[in-house]
């Protein structure tokens, strides 16, 4: 940079612009570049054998915890929309879209400790809870906290929920109810149950320095995780274990699918987000495939236009990408597919049939329609598939 009496020289000014210029380009090309993630080498959850569940519990409910449950039975679709509020609070961690990421195992430290605090602020918001007194929730006027850990029985559990004599202006007012959760995505598995806190149900240790007497087993932040022996006193709401936490699709794939996938692009020329959206569709057929998993497979803006462009892409190739409007949702149907719903898309290879062909069909035009199988699916040549008409009603056959 040249100065002469407090004043830029033009040239100097034009040429600092121009570096500042190539900086921005070079940062912005790296922030949209695609990059892949290896395979997890380890489990994102860890269930210790004291704290194993099981699905479909039949437990009393606790008299001092009635009320919380009946709370959560009595909300619509409880369930379902608690364990969206879970999957939506790991992809929102993930965020694919911008980051390429598919597994809780890419998350930076400080993203992992951040997932309890994504879950309470998601299931606050879906169940519109309201601010306790203090506590973060009031459920059926009453205090309660949320707990989340990865690691089933993980819970770290703040002094001001239980009532100590020890703990002074830090105790407690009351022994207080937390609701705790837990997830794993790489078994689909999830659970959400509620406690009485107490001090008795924290756990313990022996003290070294105190001939072997038991202590509050505090960690860094004076938090004591639940005993073992505190299992028994958790209510698990909808029955204990659950098996169906909304499915991470590239986290379940198999290895050679996910790479095929993810590094997608025509010779000679570097991976393109829509053909890698385009392979998605090609090398996962009859499965349900989310928005979640498109903007992530793409890295790129707007799902939809992806998936309508794999539509367009895909169909000489004798695949069609169905999704939830118009006619879509009835060929699902007839053709015994899963039937997508907004947010959702689903492929598969289609194949010219007769009229008395016993599979399940559809008829366009005068030509019906089905799913291919056998040695139809290793056809070089196939036959392009049919446009589909948006809002056309269309003749189905089930057998």
């Amino acid at each position: 940079m040249t100065i002469q009496e407090g004043l830029w020289f033009p040239e100097d000014a034009a040429q600092a612009g121009l570096q500042d210029s190539r900086a921005l380009a070079a940062k912005h090309s790296r922030r949209n570049s695609f990059r892949t993630w290896d395979h997890p080498s380890e489990p994102m959850s860890r269930v210790p054998r004291e704290w194993r569940i099981q699905s479909g519990l039949t437990q009393p409910v606790p008299d001092d915890l009635v009320r919380f449950v009946e709370w959560f039975y009595n909300q619509p679709e409880a369930r379902e929309r608690f364990r969206w509020a879970l999957r939506d609070s790991l992809d929102e961690l993930l965020d694919g879209q911008r980051t390429g990421r598919w597994a809780y195992q890419h998350l930076t430290k400080t993203e992992k400790t951040y997932l309890g605090t994504a879950v309470e602020v998601n299931l606050t918001k879906e169940f519109a809870i309201d601010n306790g007194a203090d506590l973060d929730w009031s459920i059926a006027g009453l205090d309660i906290d949320c707990k989340f850990s990865k690691d089933l029985g993980g819970w770290e559990i703040p002094m001001e929920m239980y009532l100590c004599a020890d703990h002074g202006e830090r105790s407690g007012r009351a022994n207080h109810a937390a609701v705790v959760t837990w997830m794993n995505d790489d078994k689909s598995q999830w659970a959400a149950g509620i406690v009485r806190i107490t001090d008795e149900r924290l756990r313990w240790k022996k003290d070294r320095d105190a001939n072997g007497d038991l202590v509050r087993a505090y960690n860094r932040d004076n938090k004591r995780k639940l005993s073992d022996s505190a299992k028994s006193e958790v209510y698990w709401l909808w029955g204990g274990l659950q098996t169906d936490l909304p499915t991470n699709l590239l986290r379940h794939l198999i290895p050679e699918e996910r790479v095929r996938i993810l590094t997608a692009s025509l010779p000679g020329r570097a991976s393109s987000g829509q053909q890698r959206v385009n392979r998605l569709f090609r090398e996962v057929p009859d499965r349900l495939i989310g928005r979640q998993t498109v903007l992530t497979v793409g890295q790129q803006d707007d799902a939809p236009k992806r998936a309508r462009d794999a539509r367009k892409a895909l169909r000489p190739k004798g695949i069609v990408v169905l999704g939830h409007q118009g006619s879509h949702p009835h060929i699902a149907r007839t053709l015994g597919l899963p039937i997508p719903i907004k947010g959702e898309w689903i492929s598969t290879r289609l194949v010219p049939v007769p009229s008395d062909d016993a599979r399940p069909k559809f008829s366009l035009d005068g030509q019906f329609w089905a799913r291919a199988c056998g040695r139809e699916l290793l056809d070089a040549e196939p036959v392009p598939a049919p446009d589909l008409p948006d809002d056309r009603k269309i003749d189905g056959q089930a057998p």
